[in-house]
Protein backbone atom coordinates (compact mmCIF):
# COMPACT_ATOMS: atom_id res chain seq x y z
CA UNK A 1 0.00 0.00 0.00
CA UNK A 2 1.24 3.73 -0.74
CA UNK A 3 1.85 6.10 1.82
CA UNK A 4 -0.44 8.49 2.48
CA UNK A 5 0.03 12.35 1.19
CA UNK A 6 0.93 14.52 4.21
CA UNK A 7 -2.35 17.13 3.13
CA UNK A 8 -2.09 19.73 6.11
CA UNK A 9 0.06 17.61 8.18
CA UNK A 10 3.11 19.29 9.92
CA UNK A 11 3.68 17.30 12.75
CA UNK A 12 7.33 15.07 12.30
CA UNK A 13 6.04 12.05 14.84
CA UNK A 14 2.97 11.91 13.23
CA UNK A 15 4.01 11.78 9.45
CA UNK A 16 6.73 9.29 10.59
CA UNK A 17 4.86 6.96 12.49
CA UNK A 18 1.34 7.04 10.96
CA UNK A 19 2.53 6.04 7.26
CA UNK A 20 2.56 9.23 5.20
CA UNK A 21 5.09 10.19 2.75
CA UNK A 22 8.03 12.02 3.85
CA UNK A 23 10.32 14.46 1.65
CA UNK A 24 13.53 14.18 3.65
CA UNK A 25 14.46 17.80 4.92
CA UNK A 26 16.50 16.74 8.26
CA UNK A 27 19.94 17.80 7.03
CA UNK A 28 18.47 20.80 7.91
CA UNK A 29 19.46 19.82 11.40
CA UNK A 30 23.45 19.37 10.15
CA UNK A 31 23.51 22.91 8.53
CA UNK A 32 21.64 24.60 11.39
CA UNK A 33 24.33 23.50 13.81
CA UNK A 34 27.57 24.45 11.42
CA UNK A 35 25.97 27.85 10.40
CA UNK A 36 23.86 28.93 13.62
CA UNK A 37 23.75 32.18 15.92
CA UNK A 38 22.37 32.10 19.61
CA UNK A 39 19.37 33.36 17.78
CA UNK A 40 17.78 32.48 13.75
CA UNK A 41 15.23 33.98 12.07
CA UNK A 42 14.47 32.54 8.86
CA UNK A 43 11.61 34.03 6.79
CA UNK A 44 9.73 32.12 4.03
CA UNK A 45 6.26 32.52 2.91
CA UNK A 46 3.32 30.51 3.98
CA UNK A 47 2.85 26.93 2.98
CA UNK A 48 6.57 26.29 2.61
CA UNK A 49 6.73 23.85 5.97
CA UNK A 50 8.49 26.11 8.07
CA UNK A 51 6.34 24.60 11.48
CA UNK A 52 7.00 20.95 10.24
CA UNK A 53 11.08 21.91 9.80
CA UNK A 54 10.30 23.44 13.49
CA UNK A 55 8.68 20.25 14.83
CA UNK A 56 11.49 18.27 13.10
CA UNK A 57 14.01 20.07 15.43
CA UNK A 58 11.84 19.70 18.45
CA UNK A 59 11.68 15.57 17.74
CA UNK A 60 15.51 15.34 17.22
CA UNK A 61 17.01 17.53 20.13
CA UNK A 62 14.71 17.13 22.72
CA UNK A 63 15.42 14.80 26.14
CA UNK A 64 13.40 11.61 25.83
CA UNK A 65 12.75 11.72 21.63
CA UNK A 66 11.75 8.80 19.80
CA UNK A 67 15.23 8.09 18.34
CA UNK A 68 13.68 5.89 15.72
CA UNK A 69 11.71 8.63 14.06
CA UNK A 70 14.72 9.12 12.66
CA UNK A 71 16.12 5.73 11.22
CA UNK A 72 16.80 5.76 7.41
CA UNK A 73 16.87 9.44 7.17
CA UNK A 74 19.70 11.61 6.30
CA UNK A 75 20.67 13.15 9.23
CA UNK A 76 20.67 9.22 10.61
CA UNK A 77 23.89 9.30 8.69
CA UNK A 78 25.86 11.75 10.32
CA UNK A 79 26.74 9.53 13.61
CA UNK A 80 28.82 11.60 15.16
CA UNK A 81 26.53 14.93 15.23
CA UNK A 82 23.43 12.98 16.84
CA UNK A 83 25.39 11.00 19.49
CA UNK A 84 26.35 14.90 20.84
CA UNK A 85 23.19 16.34 19.93
CA UNK A 86 20.22 14.10 19.71
CA UNK A 87 17.59 13.91 22.68
CA UNK A 88 20.14 16.42 24.52
CA UNK A 89 18.31 19.44 25.38
CA UNK A 90 14.75 20.65 27.23
CA UNK A 91 13.18 22.06 23.82
CA UNK A 92 10.10 24.86 23.95
CA UNK A 93 8.11 25.25 20.99
CA UNK A 94 5.37 27.54 20.70
CA UNK A 95 3.44 28.81 17.08
CA UNK A 96 1.95 31.89 17.56
CA UNK A 97 -0.48 31.36 13.98
CA UNK A 98 -3.21 31.33 16.07
CA UNK A 99 -1.92 33.96 18.75
CA UNK A 100 -5.01 37.00 17.36
CA UNK A 101 -8.01 38.44 18.32
CA UNK A 102 -10.65 40.67 17.29
CA UNK A 103 -9.11 43.00 20.28
CA UNK A 104 -5.76 43.21 22.15
CA UNK A 105 -7.47 41.86 25.14
CA UNK A 106 -8.62 38.42 22.83
CA UNK A 107 -5.03 38.39 21.19
CA UNK A 108 -3.35 38.27 24.89
CA UNK A 109 -5.61 35.70 26.35
CA UNK A 110 -4.79 33.77 23.02
CA UNK A 111 -1.08 34.26 23.60
CA UNK A 112 -1.62 33.10 27.46
CA UNK A 113 -3.34 29.92 25.93
CA UNK A 114 -0.21 28.75 23.37
CA UNK A 115 2.51 29.68 25.86
CA UNK A 116 0.25 28.33 29.00
CA UNK A 117 -0.49 24.63 27.25
CA UNK A 118 3.03 24.64 25.98
CA UNK A 119 3.95 24.70 29.59
CA UNK A 120 1.41 22.27 30.44
CA UNK A 121 3.84 19.44 28.64
CA UNK A 122 6.31 19.57 31.80
CA UNK A 123 3.95 18.93 34.59
CA UNK A 124 6.76 16.78 36.13
CA UNK A 125 8.09 19.92 37.02
CA UNK A 126 5.84 20.32 40.04
CA UNK A 127 7.15 17.11 41.30
CA UNK A 128 10.44 17.96 41.15
CA UNK A 129 12.90 17.48 44.16
CA UNK A 130 15.47 20.00 42.16
CA UNK A 131 12.76 22.75 41.78
CA UNK A 132 12.03 25.26 44.77
CA UNK A 133 8.67 25.73 46.27
CA UNK A 134 8.86 29.54 45.02
CA UNK A 135 10.07 27.72 41.27
CA UNK A 136 6.56 25.59 41.94
CA UNK A 137 4.85 28.38 42.11
CA UNK A 138 6.32 29.99 39.03
CA UNK A 139 5.70 27.38 37.22
CA UNK A 140 1.84 26.63 38.31
CA UNK A 141 1.30 30.37 36.84
CA UNK A 142 2.07 29.45 33.68
CA UNK A 143 0.44 26.13 33.60
CA UNK A 144 -2.82 28.08 35.06
CA UNK A 145 -2.56 30.54 31.59
CA UNK A 146 -4.02 27.88 29.68
CA UNK A 147 -7.47 28.07 31.55
CA UNK A 148 -9.83 30.86 31.26
CA UNK A 149 -9.15 31.96 35.21
CA UNK A 150 -5.43 32.59 34.20
CA UNK A 151 -6.08 35.62 31.70
CA UNK A 152 -6.80 37.79 34.33
CA UNK A 153 -2.71 37.36 35.35
CA UNK A 154 -0.57 40.31 35.36
CA UNK A 155 1.54 41.56 32.04
CA UNK A 156 4.24 40.28 33.94
CA UNK A 157 3.77 36.44 34.27
CA UNK A 158 3.02 36.85 30.71
CA UNK A 159 5.78 38.63 28.82
CA UNK A 160 8.44 36.99 31.20
CA UNK A 161 6.50 33.60 30.80
CA UNK A 162 8.74 31.91 27.56
CA UNK A 163 11.90 33.42 29.81
CA UNK A 164 10.80 31.08 33.17
CA UNK A 165 9.70 28.06 31.95
CA UNK A 166 12.92 27.56 29.94
CA UNK A 167 14.97 28.75 33.53
CA UNK A 168 12.89 25.78 34.90
CA UNK A 169 13.80 23.58 32.53
CA UNK A 170 17.63 24.33 32.60
CA UNK A 171 17.34 23.97 36.60
CA UNK A 172 15.56 20.90 36.07
CA UNK A 173 17.70 18.98 33.92
CA UNK A 174 20.96 21.12 34.11
CA UNK A 175 20.97 21.77 30.67
CA UNK A 176 20.43 25.04 29.18
CA UNK A 177 17.02 25.06 26.45
CA UNK A 178 16.14 25.09 23.16
CA UNK A 179 13.13 27.58 22.32
CA UNK A 180 11.29 27.33 19.17
CA UNK A 181 8.74 30.22 17.89
CA UNK A 182 6.95 29.57 14.72
CA UNK A 183 4.95 32.06 12.72
CA UNK A 184 6.40 34.94 14.78
CA UNK A 185 4.84 37.15 12.58
CA UNK A 186 1.13 36.42 12.51
CA UNK A 187 0.00 38.23 15.75
CA UNK A 188 1.40 41.53 14.57
CA UNK A 189 -0.35 41.12 11.10
CA UNK A 190 -3.53 40.58 13.04
CA UNK A 191 -3.11 43.36 14.91
CA UNK A 192 -2.53 45.84 12.57
CA UNK A 193 -5.38 44.85 10.78
CA UNK A 194 -7.44 44.83 13.97
CA UNK A 195 -6.27 48.04 15.22
CA UNK A 196 -4.22 47.12 18.08
CA UNK A 197 -0.92 46.89 16.74
CA UNK A 198 1.17 49.13 19.69
CA UNK A 199 -0.09 46.90 22.39
CA UNK A 200 0.97 43.97 20.42
CA UNK A 201 4.65 44.94 19.60
CA UNK A 202 5.21 46.09 23.29
CA UNK A 203 3.97 42.51 24.24
CA UNK A 204 6.25 40.64 21.81
CA UNK A 205 8.96 43.25 22.09
CA UNK A 206 8.82 42.06 26.11
CA UNK A 207 8.34 38.22 25.19
CA UNK A 208 11.25 37.45 22.90
CA UNK A 209 13.58 40.39 24.58
CA UNK A 210 13.01 38.71 28.52
CA UNK A 211 13.50 35.08 26.70
CA UNK A 212 16.33 35.89 24.23
CA UNK A 213 18.22 38.74 25.29
CA UNK A 214 18.74 38.49 28.88
CA UNK A 215 18.27 34.59 29.35
CA UNK A 216 21.02 32.82 30.40
CA UNK A 217 19.20 29.48 30.20
CA UNK A 218 19.30 29.67 26.07
CA UNK A 219 20.94 27.74 24.22
CA UNK A 220 19.57 28.48 20.89
CA UNK A 221 16.63 29.86 19.30
CA UNK A 222 14.91 29.02 15.84
CA UNK A 223 12.04 31.72 14.50
CA UNK A 224 10.29 31.43 11.81
CA UNK A 225 7.93 34.37 9.63
CA UNK A 226 7.37 36.06 6.49
CA UNK A 227 8.78 39.22 7.50
CA UNK A 228 12.09 41.01 9.24
CA UNK A 229 10.41 42.98 11.49
CA UNK A 230 13.14 44.56 13.51
CA UNK A 231 12.59 48.03 13.05
CA UNK A 232 9.98 47.58 15.53
CA UNK A 233 12.55 47.21 18.08
CA UNK A 234 11.17 43.06 18.63
CA UNK A 235 14.46 42.39 18.52
CA UNK A 236 16.38 45.36 20.36
CA UNK A 237 19.89 44.38 21.58
CA UNK A 238 19.42 40.79 20.03
CA UNK A 239 22.93 41.15 18.56
CA UNK A 240 23.40 37.33 18.42
CA UNK A 241 20.29 37.74 15.57
CA UNK A 242 21.01 35.16 13.10
CA UNK A 243 18.47 36.15 9.77
CA UNK A 244 18.36 34.15 7.13
CA UNK A 245 16.03 35.53 4.30
CA UNK A 246 15.26 33.76 0.53
CA UNK A 247 17.76 35.68 -0.93
CA UNK A 248 20.32 34.03 1.09
CA UNK A 249 22.35 31.18 0.32
CA UNK A 250 22.48 29.23 3.44
CA UNK A 251 19.40 26.77 3.91
CA UNK A 252 18.02 27.77 0.21
CA UNK A 253 16.73 24.34 -0.16
CA UNK A 254 15.65 23.56 3.36
CA UNK A 255 12.09 24.86 2.91
CA UNK A 256 9.96 23.67 -0.23
CA UNK A 257 10.77 21.11 -2.53
CA UNK A 258 13.54 20.95 -5.30
CA UNK A 259 13.01 19.35 -8.79
CA UNK A 260 14.63 16.21 -7.66
CA UNK A 261 12.47 15.69 -4.90
CA UNK A 262 8.95 16.16 -6.70
CA UNK A 263 10.22 14.16 -9.58
CA UNK A 264 11.04 11.45 -6.71
CA UNK A 265 6.92 11.90 -5.15
CA UNK A 266 5.89 11.67 -8.41
CA UNK A 267 7.70 8.79 -9.62
CA UNK A 268 6.29 6.92 -6.16
CA UNK A 269 2.57 7.93 -6.95
CA UNK A 270 2.88 7.04 -10.99
CA UNK A 271 2.43 10.46 -11.88
CA UNK A 272 5.58 11.52 -13.76
CA UNK A 273 3.56 12.85 -16.74
CA UNK A 274 2.43 15.48 -14.51
CA UNK A 275 6.06 16.52 -14.10
CA UNK A 276 5.62 19.13 -16.77
CA UNK A 277 2.71 21.07 -15.97
CA UNK A 278 3.27 21.21 -12.05
CA UNK A 279 6.92 22.65 -12.48
CA UNK A 280 4.90 25.37 -14.69
CA UNK A 281 2.39 25.48 -11.51
CA UNK A 282 4.14 25.66 -8.98
CA UNK A 283 8.26 25.68 -9.52
CA UNK A 284 9.82 28.77 -9.73
CA UNK A 285 10.31 30.56 -6.10
CA UNK A 286 13.93 31.91 -6.20
CA UNK A 287 15.01 30.64 -2.78
CA UNK A 288 19.40 31.57 -2.84
CA UNK A 289 20.54 29.92 -6.20
CA UNK A 290 17.78 27.51 -6.31
CA UNK A 291 14.09 27.07 -7.37
CA UNK A 292 12.10 25.94 -5.17
CA UNK A 293 8.55 24.23 -5.22
CA UNK A 294 5.43 25.06 -3.35
CA UNK A 295 5.22 21.59 -1.13
CA UNK A 296 1.42 22.61 -0.68
CA UNK A 297 0.72 22.94 -3.76
CA UNK A 298 2.95 20.03 -4.93
CA UNK A 299 0.64 17.97 -2.90
CA UNK A 300 -2.75 19.26 -3.27
CA UNK A 301 -2.32 18.52 -7.31
CA UNK A 302 -0.40 15.14 -6.56
CA UNK A 303 -3.73 14.30 -4.49
CA UNK A 304 -5.85 15.09 -6.92
CA UNK A 305 -3.86 13.64 -10.08
CA UNK A 306 -4.58 10.11 -7.58
CA UNK A 307 -7.84 10.40 -8.40
CA UNK A 308 -8.11 11.76 -12.00
CA UNK A 309 -5.26 11.73 -14.51
CA UNK A 310 -6.58 14.40 -16.33
CA UNK A 311 -7.56 16.74 -13.76
CA UNK A 312 -6.10 20.68 -14.43
CA UNK A 313 -4.18 22.48 -12.42
CA UNK A 314 -5.82 24.34 -9.61
CA UNK A 315 -5.02 27.87 -7.79
CA UNK A 316 -4.16 26.11 -3.98
CA UNK A 317 -2.33 29.56 -3.14
CA UNK A 318 -5.91 31.38 -3.43
CA UNK A 319 -7.52 29.14 -1.22
CA UNK A 320 -5.02 28.87 1.48
CA UNK A 321 -3.51 32.73 1.91
CA UNK A 322 -4.81 36.27 2.13
CA UNK A 323 -4.40 37.51 -0.76
CA UNK A 324 -5.77 41.25 0.09
CA UNK A 325 -1.63 42.27 -0.36
CA UNK A 326 -2.19 41.52 -3.87
CA UNK A 327 -5.48 43.64 -4.27
CA UNK A 328 -4.03 46.79 -2.04
CA UNK A 329 -1.16 46.56 -4.20
CA UNK A 330 -3.36 47.10 -7.22
CA UNK A 331 -5.51 49.18 -5.50
CA UNK A 332 -2.87 51.82 -4.80
CA UNK A 333 -1.22 51.11 -8.70
CA UNK A 334 -0.46 54.49 -10.83
CA UNK A 335 -0.37 54.45 -14.27
CA UNK A 336 3.42 53.64 -14.36
CA UNK A 337 3.18 50.76 -11.71
CA UNK A 338 -0.10 49.12 -13.39
CA UNK A 339 2.25 49.03 -16.91
CA UNK A 340 4.35 47.05 -14.73
CA UNK A 341 2.07 44.95 -13.42
CA UNK A 342 1.20 44.02 -17.08
CA UNK A 343 4.90 43.11 -17.69
CA UNK A 344 4.94 41.04 -14.56
CA UNK A 345 1.75 39.36 -16.05
CA UNK A 346 3.67 39.25 -19.63
CA UNK A 347 6.20 37.04 -17.92
CA UNK A 348 8.77 39.91 -17.91
CA UNK A 349 10.98 41.27 -14.45
CA UNK A 350 10.82 44.07 -13.04
CA UNK A 351 13.76 45.73 -11.53
CA UNK A 352 12.85 47.39 -7.89
CA UNK A 353 14.79 48.28 -4.44
CA UNK A 354 13.96 45.57 -1.86
CA UNK A 355 13.47 46.61 1.92
CA UNK A 356 14.24 43.62 3.76
CA UNK A 357 13.08 45.09 6.84
CA UNK A 358 9.82 46.49 7.21
CA UNK A 359 6.99 47.66 9.90
CA UNK A 360 3.52 46.65 9.33
CA UNK A 361 2.67 50.10 9.56
CA UNK A 362 5.03 51.01 6.36
CA UNK A 363 3.93 48.35 4.69
CA UNK A 364 0.80 51.13 2.66
CA UNK A 365 2.95 53.74 2.78
CA UNK A 366 4.64 53.69 -0.30
CA UNK A 367 4.09 50.95 -3.66
CA UNK A 368 7.95 50.62 -3.36
CA UNK A 369 7.60 48.95 0.34
CA UNK A 370 4.48 46.67 -1.21
CA UNK A 371 7.12 45.36 -4.09
CA UNK A 372 9.22 44.02 -0.89
CA UNK A 373 6.37 42.54 1.13
CA UNK A 374 5.25 41.24 -2.34
CA UNK A 375 8.82 39.37 -2.34
CA UNK A 376 8.97 37.86 1.29
CA UNK A 377 5.31 36.25 0.57
CA UNK A 378 5.79 34.69 -2.29
CA UNK A 379 3.37 36.84 -4.39
CA UNK A 380 6.88 37.64 -6.68
CA UNK A 381 10.59 36.28 -6.52
CA UNK A 382 13.67 37.64 -7.23
CA UNK A 383 14.99 36.03 -10.28
CA UNK A 384 18.51 38.01 -10.53
CA UNK A 385 20.35 40.23 -7.71
CA UNK A 386 21.64 43.66 -9.22
CA UNK A 387 23.05 45.04 -6.06
CA UNK A 388 22.78 44.46 -2.12
CA UNK A 389 19.29 45.32 -2.07
CA UNK A 390 18.31 45.72 -5.94
CA UNK A 391 16.83 42.76 -7.71
CA UNK A 392 14.99 41.67 -10.85
CA UNK A 393 11.51 40.13 -9.68
CA UNK A 394 9.24 38.15 -11.61
CA UNK A 395 5.97 36.32 -10.71
CA UNK A 396 7.36 32.75 -10.14
CA UNK A 397 4.95 30.66 -11.82
CA UNK A 398 1.28 30.24 -13.65
CA UNK A 399 -0.66 29.43 -10.43
CA UNK A 400 0.76 32.81 -8.74
CA UNK A 401 0.36 34.62 -12.31
CA UNK A 402 -3.32 33.26 -12.41
CA UNK A 403 -4.12 34.91 -8.84
CA UNK A 404 -2.73 38.64 -10.33
CA UNK A 405 -5.42 38.04 -13.16
CA UNK A 406 -8.78 37.31 -10.96
CA UNK A 407 -7.17 40.11 -8.53
CA UNK A 408 -6.91 42.22 -11.48
CA UNK A 409 -10.22 41.37 -12.66
CA UNK A 410 -11.92 41.69 -9.47
CA UNK A 411 -10.35 45.25 -9.17
CA UNK A 412 -11.88 46.31 -12.48
CA UNK A 413 -15.27 45.34 -11.99
CA UNK A 414 -15.15 47.25 -8.55
CA UNK A 415 -13.71 50.24 -9.71
CA UNK A 416 -15.45 50.38 -13.55
CA UNK A 417 -19.03 49.75 -11.64
CA UNK A 418 -18.34 52.64 -9.35
CA UNK A 419 -18.83 55.32 -12.13
CA UNK A 420 -22.39 54.61 -12.50
CA UNK A 421 -22.68 57.64 -15.44
CA UNK A 422 -19.77 55.92 -17.50
CA UNK A 423 -20.95 52.87 -17.19
CA UNK A 424 -24.60 53.55 -18.32
CA UNK A 425 -23.24 55.07 -21.05
CA UNK A 426 -21.28 52.12 -22.42
CA UNK A 427 -24.50 49.78 -22.04
CA UNK A 428 -26.77 52.35 -23.92
CA UNK A 429 -24.08 52.16 -26.88
CA UNK A 430 -24.91 48.58 -27.53
CA UNK A 431 -28.59 48.26 -28.16
CA UNK A 432 -28.28 51.81 -30.23
CA UNK A 433 -25.50 50.23 -32.78
CA UNK A 434 -22.80 52.57 -31.78
CA UNK A 435 -19.83 50.94 -31.94
CA UNK A 436 -17.77 53.73 -32.45
CA UNK A 437 -18.53 55.18 -29.25
CA UNK A 438 -18.14 51.40 -27.80
CA UNK A 439 -14.32 51.31 -29.07
CA UNK A 440 -14.10 54.51 -27.73
CA UNK A 441 -14.88 53.49 -24.26
CA UNK A 442 -13.00 50.26 -24.14
CA UNK A 443 -10.20 52.07 -24.90
CA UNK A 444 -10.07 54.12 -22.12
CA UNK A 445 -11.46 51.34 -19.42
CA UNK A 446 -8.28 49.31 -21.11
CA UNK A 447 -5.97 52.77 -20.62
CA UNK A 448 -7.23 52.99 -17.04
CA UNK A 449 -7.19 49.82 -16.07
CA UNK A 450 -4.63 46.62 -16.42
CA UNK A 451 -4.05 44.28 -19.53
CA UNK A 452 -3.30 40.73 -19.97
CA UNK A 453 -0.46 40.30 -22.50
CA UNK A 454 0.99 37.26 -21.23
CA UNK A 455 3.09 35.90 -24.51
CA UNK A 456 3.61 32.45 -22.69
CA UNK A 457 -0.35 31.67 -22.15
CA UNK A 458 -2.47 30.36 -24.95
CA UNK A 459 -4.36 32.65 -27.21
CA UNK A 460 -7.54 31.75 -25.62
CA UNK A 461 -6.87 32.56 -21.97
CA UNK A 462 -6.03 35.87 -23.38
CA UNK A 463 -9.21 36.13 -25.31
CA UNK A 464 -10.77 35.32 -21.47
CA UNK A 465 -9.69 37.74 -19.91
CA UNK A 466 -11.13 40.47 -22.55
CA UNK A 467 -13.99 38.78 -22.48
CA UNK A 468 -14.64 39.08 -18.70
CA UNK A 469 -14.02 42.50 -18.77
CA UNK A 470 -16.62 42.98 -21.01
CA UNK A 471 -19.15 40.97 -19.32
CA UNK A 472 -18.37 42.16 -16.03
CA UNK A 473 -19.03 45.88 -17.32
CA UNK A 474 -22.54 44.91 -19.50
CA UNK A 475 -23.61 42.89 -16.41
CA UNK A 476 -24.02 45.77 -14.47
CA UNK A 477 -26.91 46.38 -16.10
CA UNK A 478 -29.88 44.47 -14.19
CA UNK A 479 -32.67 44.22 -16.29
CA UNK A 480 -30.47 43.01 -19.22
CA UNK A 481 -31.03 38.99 -19.83
CA UNK A 482 -26.92 38.90 -20.17
CA UNK A 483 -25.07 35.15 -20.77
CA UNK A 484 -21.67 34.63 -21.27
CA UNK A 485 -20.61 31.33 -23.62
CA UNK A 486 -24.11 30.84 -24.44
CA UNK A 487 -25.64 27.57 -26.51
CA UNK A 488 -26.45 28.87 -29.50
CA UNK A 489 -27.02 27.95 -33.37
CA UNK A 490 -24.33 25.60 -34.03
CA UNK A 491 -21.63 26.58 -31.05
CA UNK A 492 -21.08 28.98 -28.05
CA UNK A 493 -21.44 32.87 -28.53
CA UNK A 494 -19.17 34.44 -26.30
CA UNK A 495 -21.94 36.99 -24.85
CA UNK A 496 -25.41 37.37 -26.18
CA UNK A 497 -27.97 39.96 -24.54
CA UNK A 498 -31.83 40.60 -24.49
CA UNK A 499 -33.29 43.74 -23.47
CA UNK A 500 -36.56 44.96 -22.04
CA UNK A 501 -36.75 46.59 -25.53
CA UNK A 502 -36.80 43.32 -27.20
CA UNK A 503 -33.14 44.14 -28.63
CA UNK A 504 -30.63 40.86 -29.33
CA UNK A 505 -27.20 41.70 -29.24
CA UNK A 506 -24.55 39.03 -30.17
CA UNK A 507 -20.62 39.71 -28.90
CA UNK A 508 -17.70 37.68 -30.69
CA UNK A 509 -14.37 38.49 -29.13
CA UNK A 510 -10.97 37.58 -30.73
CA UNK A 511 -7.07 38.40 -29.38
CA UNK A 512 -5.15 39.51 -32.16
CA UNK A 513 -1.61 38.13 -31.81
CA UNK A 514 -0.52 39.99 -34.58
CA UNK A 515 -1.77 43.63 -34.10
CA UNK A 516 -4.39 43.02 -36.83
CA UNK A 517 -7.45 44.26 -35.15
CA UNK A 518 -9.38 45.42 -38.42
CA UNK A 519 -8.92 41.16 -39.47
CA UNK A 520 -9.96 39.99 -36.31
CA UNK A 521 -12.93 41.68 -36.30
CA UNK A 522 -13.79 40.25 -39.35
CA UNK A 523 -12.84 37.08 -38.28
CA UNK A 524 -15.23 37.20 -35.58
CA UNK A 525 -18.27 38.82 -37.29
CA UNK A 526 -17.84 35.80 -39.98
CA UNK A 527 -18.02 33.20 -37.05
CA UNK A 528 -21.09 34.87 -35.81
CA UNK A 529 -22.31 34.91 -39.07
CA UNK A 530 -21.15 30.74 -39.90
CA UNK A 531 -22.18 29.35 -36.50
CA UNK A 532 -25.81 30.57 -36.97
CA UNK A 533 -25.12 32.67 -33.32
CA UNK A 534 -28.31 34.91 -33.86
CA UNK A 535 -30.73 32.36 -35.11
CA UNK A 536 -31.86 31.57 -31.87
CA UNK A 537 -32.01 35.64 -30.76
CA UNK A 538 -34.34 36.10 -34.31
CA UNK A 539 -37.29 33.19 -33.16
CA UNK A 540 -37.40 35.16 -30.35
CA UNK A 541 -39.21 38.13 -31.98
CA UNK A 542 -36.79 40.35 -31.58
CA UNK A 543 -37.17 44.04 -32.83
CA UNK A 544 -33.62 43.61 -34.21
CA UNK A 545 -30.16 41.75 -33.98
CA UNK A 546 -27.18 43.55 -33.29
CA UNK A 547 -23.69 42.04 -33.51
CA UNK A 548 -20.53 42.95 -32.58
CA UNK A 549 -17.24 41.63 -33.88
CA UNK A 550 -14.54 43.08 -31.02
CA UNK A 551 -11.18 42.72 -31.42
CA UNK A 552 -8.34 42.93 -29.05
CA UNK A 553 -4.13 43.64 -28.34
CA UNK A 554 -2.87 44.94 -25.02
CA UNK A 555 -4.34 47.78 -24.67
CA UNK A 556 -5.76 48.53 -28.26
CA UNK A 557 -9.33 47.19 -29.31
CA UNK A 558 -11.53 47.71 -32.16
CA UNK A 559 -15.78 47.37 -32.02
CA UNK A 560 -17.28 46.51 -35.51
CA UNK A 561 -20.82 45.88 -35.83
CA UNK A 562 -22.14 43.95 -38.92
CA UNK A 563 -24.05 45.67 -41.74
Amino acid sequence: MLKKLPVGIDGFEKIRTQGFYYVDKTMFISELLENWGEVNLFTRPRRFGKTLILDTLKSFFEIGCNKELFDGLKIAQEQELCEQYMGQFPVIFITLKGAAGLNYKQAENAMRYVIGSEAMRFQFLLKSDKLTAADKQAYQELINMSAASGFSMSDTTLQTSLKTLSQLLAKQYDKKVIILIDEYDVPLDKAFQGGYYEEMISLIRNLFGNALKTNPALYFAVITGCLHISKESIFTGLNNLNVMTITDEYYSDSFGFTDDEVKELLSYYGCEEASDTIRDWYDGYQFGERSIYCPWDVIKYTQALRKNRKVIPENYWANSSGNDLVRRFIDKADQTTRNEIEQLIAGEAIQKVIRPELTYRELDTSIGNLWSVLLTTGYLTAVKRVSANEYYLAIPNAEIRDLFVNQVKDWFKDTSRADLSRIEKFCAAFPDGDAALIGEMLHDYLWDSISVRDTAVRKSMKENFYHGMVLGLLQSRDDWLTRSNAELGEGYSDIVIYTPDQVGIVIELKYAEDGNLEEACADALEQIEDRKYAADLERRRTKKVLKYGMAFCEKECKVVLAE
